[in-house]
């Protein structure tokens, strides 16, 4: 049985962790801040207590982290994966950072004879709770075969898009959808009480025919219980949305409303409200509206 790794105990990482320890894999943990480590250690999993200490002793390194800067750093820098690399030894890296910095990342560690996949996610934390991610996978295809059976602890999709970034353009893809979502959600539902329609009526309307989707699904009834915790925090929407346009623009590609979506994220954090929900961008609509979305109580 493969031996894993998992850097990055956040709001997903965590949970990520522990369903690969629940199902039996022998498990070292490291993280910046040491109680989600302590957490899982009194599960089974081991410390580490640094990226190079977890690399040494796994056959496989998940991350799962902010954003490209750290990635980069856990596995090339100083104290890094690569330091205590060996032939054959598996990177994974669950975060959603660029593309082209995936492609750096493999380049440089297949040097060193290391399998890298590029393997963000989409589902939040109930995805990440539950196992039951989608999970989009670039890099080589004898490296995904290897680490399927993790990545079937994790989720219940995995999807080979193609070689080293492609795991990363579709989750860039998925954000751009999510963000367009959360906002037209939070305009819906701003319209529909203020020009005089129940919006728990509307959203039970709606939910039936061609607006249907996971968000719609899911959002709804947290916001109209009043709460607006995480989930996926909006100062991470803000980050995917900026790697979404910087990746545009190196490409030429004009995205008009990714670019609008970015602005009103931007505009959470600015109001200082960057570790809500991404749901949670209604808060912008209702400012600009002079209305505040009416709580239904569950």
């Amino acid at each position: 049985m493969l031996r894993v790794g998992y850097i990055g105990l956040g709001l997903m990482g965590k949970s990520i962790a522990r369903n690969i320890l629940k199902a039996g894999f022998p498990l070292t943990v490291h993280n910046r801040s040491r109680a989600a480590v302590d957490e899982l250690v009194a599960e089974g999993a081991a410390p580490a207590n640094s990226p190079a200490e977890v690399a040494a002793q796994v056959d496989v390194v998940f991350t799962n982290l902010p954003d490209s800067p750290d990635v980069e750093q856990v596995a090339l820098g100083p104290g890094g994966v690569i330091e205590s690399a060996r032939e054959g030894l598996l990177f994974v890296d669950n975060s959603t950072i660029k593309p082209v910095v995936s492609r750096h990342i493999a380049g440089e560690l297949g040097k060193k004879g290391i399998l890298a996949l590029d393997a963000p996610v989409s589902g939040g934390d109930i995805g990440a709770r539950n196992g039951t991610l989608a999970i989009m996978v670039g890099g080589e295809a004898e490296a995904l075969e290897k680490v399927l059976p993790v990545f079937q602890a994790m989720g219940k999709t995995v999807t080979h898009v193609g070689a080293a970034g492609a795991g990363q353009i579709a989750k860039a893809a998925n954000q751009i959808m999510v963000a367009a979502q959360m906002v037209a959600m939070g305009e819906l539902l701003i319209f529909a009480q203020k020009a005089g329609a129940d919006p728990q009526k509307v959203v039970e309307a709606i939910k039936g025919g061609a607006a249907q989707c996971w968000t719609l699904d899911i959002k709804p009834p947290r916001l109209f219980a009043g709460n607006r915790a995480p989930g996926f925090k909006a100062h991470m929407m803000a980050k995917d949305l900026n790697i979404i346009l910087d990746t545009a623009r190196e490409y030429g590609i004009p995205l008009p409303s990714a670019a609008e979506h970015a602005q009103l994220f931007s505009a959470m954090l600015q109001a200082g409200m960057g570790d809500l929900d991404n749901s949670a961008v209604v808060a912008v609509i209702e400012a600009l509206a002079g209305v505040r979305l009416a709580e239904h109580p569950a």
